[in-house]
């Protein structure tokens, strides 16, 4: 770091300003990640009750067991002198708990460090922890000692931030619109329901509903206008009109900002509008290319690690792409040709790192932003406003405006819902190379070119690279097997050639939350895969059949096979030995249950997956008295290469002699960081380790990947782990 400064300060004096301004930036973001690196909670303090007082940092999220929040602590009362991250996020397990944004506490909880699920496709946790300067998570422990010490100051952003919300709750309780309300007033998107979220991924409509650079250019926009008029015709001389206005307009945008906590979109617009009203007062023009430069500037000054969330690069690059869409123009065309060539900008321009992010396109984006950004953006957002404000001056007016913005809200929602339900409405694709890229957005910006560009159709081409390049299959007679990480749970994807098997789905965590959907579909939909040929789901737990419904809604799933069908809601195939079928050289044989035994987890679906080159064996939660039964009817057929742990190597499983007639080289063990049960148990583990085998988990590996005879084991976060990822 020192000789890094250095050589920034000679580059600087020595007139290599652009390499000395890269030096910088450079080393202003290892400062800060090296400072929020060490702002971590001591391995020792894993697992241990600390008794803590602070406060509730913003508005904690209700889920079905209880609530979730962000605390900063500020005192550690037990252990005497330990060190804690600065803030932290807590769930507490207990439904009738109330806890409001801006209280003290004090709270007896047990920590742990960063660690959420790591698979390809999927949402990197600990990134997104990270980039919140949240060091660790944990939950509130029963404790006698657990109290409120004070209330929210009404006066401080947060404390007014959980008031606002508390009155739009209250009077828009039971409105099926007053999530998509509330959001638009303050941002928070807490009351959005999942299926209101689909609709709006789908329909590409989802930045409408967080306060985003529109809303805040919007809002100044109007506030500029009223306070110039205002000021005109009150005939205020003292200052001018319009600086009276650009400051007032600035104030706007700072206060909707602080609604919005601040998010990254609403810094970037901001900084913007504080250039644009600088410029107004003191006479200047400004342009607005160097407008955006200094405010992606400023904001990366500020927040250095900014630049790691995907809404970073959407909204600058929105604003980047609108720009490149009308502005500049020989010749002014009329708003609503602007507002379609918007939309069709940032519909086509946004589309590769939609795919880098988030694997799927909205289709229909450009019709349902043409529809909901002029009524939802330019209309209902400032009724919104204006109606919340009046909520604190005349409450029945107040909440008429709020109603009638909601009824208005459900009129559109019925064109979006519409257009959301086309079968062809989103395009998934799997998230292309970064190499792809940069041609693709150089493209994208060629096609969006002023007409008179020669060549504008290479842009085309360019595109090309970026939407056709997909994951590689195995080869005829292989097969890859991928242990995904979901913690203390189960889910395997085997892929062959042309087919695709899943075995177990992960767990329910809540009905907003699930394997399935936030694990397994990003992971397929990464692989290139939109269907599913055979989805076997071993028993009944939810830590297997979790995720099973979030699956059958979204993928074509041809077969399904299952020890408990009567569980599943689509037709199922009860699983039994002696099933069995070959897909592309690859032989597929259901070894297990062989009738109904006593155990639950014994009647377990087991399948054993061979081929050529190797063979693995699935096992479910199959206990000794299965094991016993599985030596029994195959002996020494029973041996495989890559056997997935039993019951997730529980005690009550892998016994010695199971362990000597399947003798695998690999054993993946599929847990949670620091679960409850500490598996896997230490017996087991020895087990494993006296028959030679080489032992994984994905709690400390993530998603394993394997292709026998081709491919060793691949830990997921060895090779894409980063500086912020838990490597332990």
């Amino acid at each position: 770091m020192v000789l890094g400064g250095v050589v920034t300060v000679l580059f600087w004096f020595i007139r290599l300003r652009i390499p000395a301004a890269f030096l910088f930036g450079l080393l202003w973001a290892m400062a800060l990640a090296s400072y929020r690196l060490q702002d971590s909670l001591p391995a020792e303090l894993e697992r241990q009750d600390v008794l803590v007082e602070g406060r509730v940092q913003d508005l904690p999220d209700n889920f079905d067991q209880g609530l979730r929040f962000v605390f900063r602590a500020d005192a550690v009362l037990e252990p005497a002198g330990a060190k804690l991250p600065r803030q932290f996020r807590l769930s507490w397990y207990k439904k009738d708990a109330i806890v409001k944004a801006g209280e003290r506490w004090r709270l007896r909880v047990r920590l742990k460090r960063p660690h959420g699920f790591f698979n390809a496709g999927g949402m990197d946790y600990e990134l997104w922890m990270f980039s919140q300067g949240i060091r660790a998570n944990g939950y509130v422990r029963e404790d006698a000692k657990n109290q409120k010490l004070a209330d929210a100051s009404p006066f401080s952003p947060t404390g007014f931030r959980q008031s606002l919300f508390d009155v739009l709750s209250k009077t828009l309780a039971g409105r099926d619109m007053a999530g998509i309300v509330i959001a638009l007033v303050m941002g928070t998107e807490n009351a959005i329901s999942q299926e209101q979220w689909e609709v709006l991924r789908r329909t590409g409509t989802a930045h409408l509903v967080a306060i985003s650079g529109s809303h805040i250019s919007l809002i100044s926009g109007l506030v500029f206008l009223l306070v110039r008029f205002a000021c005109s015709w009150l005939g205020v001389m003292r200052c001018p009109p319009h600086s009276i206005a650009a400051v007032a307009a600035f104030i706007a945008a700072f206060l909707y900002s602080a609604l919005a906590d601040f998010a990254i979109p609403t810094q970037r617009a901001m900084i913007m509008i504080f250039v644009i009203m600088a410029a107004v007062v003191i006479q200047r023009n400004v342009k607005p290319v160097p407008t955006l430069a200094l405010a992606l500037l400023m904001v990366s000054l500020y927040d250095p690690l900014a630049v790691l969330a995907p809404g970073f690069w959407l909204s600058y690059g929105a604003v980047a792409l609108i720009l490149l869409a009308i502005a500049g123009r020989l010749r002014p065309s009329g708003w609503w040709a602007d507002l379609w060539k918007i939309n069709w900008a940032t519909s086509l321009g946004l589309a590769p790192l939609l795919l880098i992010f988030f694997q799927q396109v909205s289709l229909i984006s450009p019709v349902a932003n043409l529809i909901a950004v002029p009524t939802i953006g330019f209309i209902l957002t400032p009724v919104c406003l204006v109606g919340a404000l009046l909520l604190g001056i005349i409450p029945p007016v107040g909440g008429f405006v709020l109603g009638w913005a909601e009824i208005s809200l459900e009129w559109i929602w019925w064109i979006l819902q519409k257009l959301s339900d086309l079968p062809w409405a989103q395009w998934q694709h799997s998230a292309p190379p970064v190499w792809t890229l940069p041609f693709a957005l150089l493209g994208a910006a060629l096609l969006l070119a002023p007409k008179g560009i020669p060549a504008r159709w290479l842009g085309l081409v360019m595109l090309v690279p970026a939407l056709t390049i997909i994951p590689q299959p195995p080869a005829e007679g292989h097969f890859r097997l991928t242990l995904l990480d979901v913690g203390q749970a189960l889910a395997v994807a085997v892929q062959t050639h042309s087919h695709t098997l899943v075995f177990d789905t992960g767990a329910k965590f809540g009905k907003n939350f699930d394997a399935g959907e936030a694990v397994i579909e990003p992971f397929l939909r990464q692989q290139g895969l939109n269907a599913i040929d055979a989805l076997v789901v071993s028993h009944g737990d939810n830590d297997h059949i979790g995720g099973a419904e979030s699956l059958l809604r979204h993928f074509e799933v041809r077969q399904i096979i299952s020890s408990v069908p009567e569980m599943l809601p689509a037709p199922t195939e009860p699983c039994h030995a002696g099933q069995s079928w070959e897909w592309d050289g690859v032989s597929f044989d259901m070894l297990s249950p062989f009738g109904t035994l006593g155990n639950e987890n014994d009647n377990s679906c087991v399948l054993r997956v061979s081929s050529p080159s190797g063979s693995a064996l699935m096992t479910g939660d199959i206990e000794k008295g299965a094991e016993s039964m599985l030596v029994e009817h195959y002996g020494e057929a029973l041996k495989t290469d890559i056997l997935i742990a039993p019951h997730h190597g529980s005690k009550t499983s892998s016994t010695q002699y199971f362990l000597a007639a399947v003798k695998p080289s690999y054993v993946f063990i599929p847990i949670g960081y620091l679960n409850r049960w500490n598996f896997p148990h230490p017996d087991v583990l020895k087990r494993y380790l006296s028959i030679n085998a080489l032992v994984l988990d994905s709690a400390h590996s993530g998603a394993i990947t394997i292709e026998p005879g081709l491919l060793p084991p691949e830990s997921y976060r060895e090779t894409h782990g980063r500086y912020w990822n838990a490597k332990e």
